[in-house]
Parts: structure tokens; sequence; C-alpha cells
């Protein structure tokens, strides 16, 4: 299935440039999800973004993870995130974005997951439709975080096709900020030693200009099921292509 979609930068504003793909004859029929594992709740989630100040996005130090959660609670991630991590030097401090954080919580727990069940802290299990949703908002909080290498990162070890980081971290230069919102997800689909799911997604993003943008679409994510060999990357979800549509102004 890799390679079904291509990633395109159009007419539409810097968010579209960044992380849209375009239609056409590879894209997926509407209603023709590419699944997960575990049910996801019927009710959408929404992972919502503070506003950021008015300065060019792309030009701005990321935000702190004590910055935008407060001290305590970033402490107490960064811990949990110390706990599992098995790199000498995690980058679990509160200095980092939330994203990075829960970036290093995700990779710790598909690696400890290759022997067996993960352990209780890994919560979701990285296997699961709530992983793979938490993949799309952990792009999303990134990005309005300003820690583009961590959302580049969201699309596997290489970032998205084409797309150098610089490249990318450019396509945002004049976004202030983002919220996504998470529908329901359909039930995850394997092809060739992999697993594929469709995110529904209703993306807004505020421009530095004050301009409300909106979209529409889906994220597939993927990851390789439980492959003999597979590294800890390849098992854990990664955005695999995006679908998205700008939907118009209120």
């Amino acid at each position: 299935m890799t390679g079904r979609y291509r990633i395109c930068a159009g007419p539409l504003a810097s968010l579209t440039l960044a992380l849209a793909a375009c239609g056409g004859p590879a894209d997926r029929q509407a209603g023709a999800p590419e699944p997960a594992e575990t049910p996801r709740p019927a009710t959408d989630t929404v992972a919502r973004a503070a506003p950021l100040p008015s300065t060019p996005a792309a030009t701005g130090e990321p935000r702190s993870c004590a910055a935008e959660i407060g001290g305590q609670a970033a402490d107490r991630r960064a811990q949990l995130c110390r706990t599992l991590s098995p790199a000498t030097h995690p980058p679990c401090n509160v200095a980092n974005s939330c994203a990075m954080i829960d970036d290093e919580i995700a990779r710790s727990c598909a690696l400890l997951s290759q022997a067996g069940s993960p352990p209780a802290d890994c919560r979701p299990d990285p296997r699961s439709n709530e992983a793979a949703a938490d993949v799309v908002k952990r792009y999303y909080a990134a990005l309005d975080a300003r820690d583009y290498a961590t959302a580049w990162l969201q699309w596997g070890q290489d970032g998205p096709p084409n797309q150098p980081l610089e490249k990318f971290r450019q396509g945002f230069a004049h976004t202030r900020s983002t919220h996504v919102t998470i529908g329901s997800a359909g039930e995850a689909e394997g092809a060739a030693g992999s697993l594929y799911l469709t995110v529904p997604v209703t993306v807004e993003a505020t421009l530095d200009s004050g301009e409300l943008q909106r979209f529409r679409g889906h994220y597939i994510v993927r990851r390789v099921n439980n492959v003999d060999g597979a590294t800890a990357d390849q098992l854990r979800w990664h955005i695999e292509s995006a679908h998205l549509q700008p939907l118009p102004p209120r």
C-alpha cells in the first residue's frame, strides 16, 4: 500500500503546503476505511491548541511542556518518560515540548512491547487504535508548539515524502496555531505485513494574519504488524498520508 498516496503543495495556504495530500486517481474512495485492532469510542475527541504569539511560527523556539501544561503536570509526564525510555539521554525534559516527551514515551513503549505485552505504564497500548489516533494528535500538538522536528518524525524516520525538515518547517512559517478534532476510526486492515488505519479529522489553523482556515479529511496511519525482526520504529504507528480538503469560511 505504500506509494499509493502522493503529497502535494497546491494554492491553499501554508498549512496544506506541508501536510495535505492531493486528490486524483491514487486516492482512496470515500467511506473505504483503512482499519485498526480495537474499537474506538463513538464520540469524537478534540486536541485543542492554545494561541501562539503573532510572530512567524517557523522562526520561534518550540514551546516547552512546562509552559503548555504547567510545571507539575510536565514533571509527571517527564518522569514517566524517564521510567520507560531505554535511552541514555532521553528527551524527557520539561524544557522540551510535550509532543517530544510523548513521542519518546510512544517510541519506548513500542520497543518494550516487542517482547510481548507492553508495561502497564504504556497507555494506550502501542498497538491499539487509540495509539494510532494519538500519532495524529501528537502531530498537531507538535506543530502548535512549533516543534517541527517532532511533527516531521510522526511521518516516520524520513519525514513526509519529498519534504526535508527545513522545507517542512517553512510550510508553517505563517501558521500561528492549530487544533485538530479526531473522529471515530474504523477497523484496522492488513496488507503485506502492515496494518493501516484511517483517522478522520477536522483541522483549524490560524495564520499570523489572523485568518482562520478549516480543513476536513483523513490521515492514513500505518505500522508493521509484528513481523519478526521489525524495529521499534517500524512497529510504531506513523502517518502514511494525508487527505484534506478546505472547508468554506464560517
